[in-house]
């Protein structure tokens, strides 16, 4: 499962990266990095183009020994030796109708236990419902051979998990996410593939169709500062962030997920009635898109 996994990893990041390219008319920087310990990866960045202000798509096979502190707060296998592969990816647009967009599949071994986890997910400046219903069909559609239960579950899932309990909101409008997938670890193997090669179906149509957009730059300003909710989400409780740092991950690669450009302004709220109060409403509780 090790080579299986990395395998697919590794060629669905050419897949994603050749297609962002292929968009943002400009190509990506390749850092190729080794970890000391053990394994390494390739992280490939996108900074400027037609769509990207900012944006990273990486590789990464690592191996070695936990924390026996880190150890005791996995619900799953044994011992300190572990071993991660994956692929993990951030998109920041420039222009502010057109979501971010976040990815992560992966597969980690502890001890004699192995699973899959990831997921995806759409967090929009503007709200656009068809954007959302789009983003969240897909993988409705994508997940539907593997059983009807599996959507709303990963659905709900990732509703709780990209959650700010300090802010009191969501930090977009979800997608799925899904963790410590162990049993039947083949058939679990066929449904993140599934999820991986829906992620350009999910997003391309939607970046495609709102990166055109004029913008002014108040609106610029506002998605600034949500970012800023991006940002206090992965420092404070993303589980990718914090599993690079415990592991000794490579800090440049894990941070990659943050934008250039973000902004915190002090007690600042939306004005009423207009179309960032309504993204901010849309954000308190979860909704069902589809």
């Amino acid at each position: 499962m090790k080579d299986q996994a990395k395998n697919y990893f590794k060629s669905l990041q050419d897949q994603i990266t050749n297609s962002l390219t292929e968009i943002n008319q400009q190509m990506y920087k390749e850092d190729t990095w080794e970890r000391a310990g053990g394994g390494g990866g390739v992280t490939r960045i996108f900074e400027g183009g037609n769509l990207l202000e900012k944006g990273g798509v990486n590789f990464s096979e690592v191996y070695g020994e936990f924390s026996k502190e880190f150890a005791k707060t996995l619900p799953h296998g044994n011992g300190v030796q572990f071993y991660a592969t994956g692929v993990s990816l951030v998109l920041h647009p420039t222009n502010p109708f057109v979501p971010t967009v976040h990815a992560n599949f992966r597969y980690i071994e502890r001890g004699d236990t192995g699973w899959f986890g990831g997921g995806a997910d759409l967090t929009p400046y503007y709200l656009f419902e068809e954007d959302a219903k789009h983003f969240h069909q897909t993988y409705k559609n994508t997940l539907e051979s593997f059983g009807s239960d599996i959507y709303p579950m990963f659905k709900k899932k990732c509703d709780e998990y990209f959650y700010l309990p300090h802010r009191k909101e969501a930090r977009g409008v979800g997608g799925i996410f899904f963790d410590y997938q162990i049993e039947n670890i083949e058939s679990k193997f066929e449904m993140v593939k599934a999820c991986g090669d829906s992620f350009l179906e999910s997003y391309l149509p939607i970046a495609k169709k709102r990166m055109g957009h004029e913008f002014t730059e108040d609106q610029k300003a506002f998605q600034e500062w949500r970012r800023g909710r991006y940002v206090e989400f992965n420092l404070l409780y993303d589980r990718g962030t914090i599993f690079g740092l415990k592991t000794n991950g490579r800090v440049e690669s894990i941070l990659m997920s943050f934008p250039k450009h973000v902004r915190w302004l002090y007690d600042f709220m939306p004005k009423a009635g207009t179309p960032e109060a309504e993204l901010q409403k849309c954000l308190e509780s979860p909704r069902d898109w589809v």
